[in-house]
């Protein structure tokens, strides 16, 4: 298991592997930055979180551009190609201390699972 530092300052350079590449796509998200967030996920990324799922990188993206969350990173652990965030992620109104699970295969993100507890967001 390796500990990644909170979004790294690397810049330019090429993830080399999945605790990187998840680093990266969270601070292109941050950024606002989802053409270079999407390089980082496969076109058949499947995520699945509290609220809802969704099918594909496309559709993941189209919400994300419109909900603009933003990750605050506490811990990053990669396992070969599993990588576990603990963050806050701000929704908004609301920051929530979240939980995510990503899948890496050859460099992208194919899977998201988001826990959390939704009862600020029902309030």
């Amino acid at each position: 298991m390796v500990i990644l530092p909170v979004i790294s300052t690397m810049k330019n350079a090429k993830p080399t592997n999945a605790g990187e590449v998840v680093n990266a796509f969270l601070k292109a998200m941050n950024n606002e930055d989802f053409k270079t967030a999407r390089q980082y996920a496969r076109d058949d990324m499947k995520f699945a979180g509290v609220m809802g799922s969704r099918d594909g990188a496309d559709v993941y993206f189209q919400d994300m551009e419109k909900m603009k969350f933003k990750y605050e990173i506490k811990r990053l652990f990669t396992d070969g190609d599993d990588v576990s965030v603990f963050y806050d992620i701000n929704m908004g109104d609301k920051t929530i201390f979240s939980s995510g699970w990503y899948h890496v295969i050859d460099g992208k993100i194919n899977n998201i699972r988001v826990v959390f507890d939704p009862r600020p967001l029902l309030e």
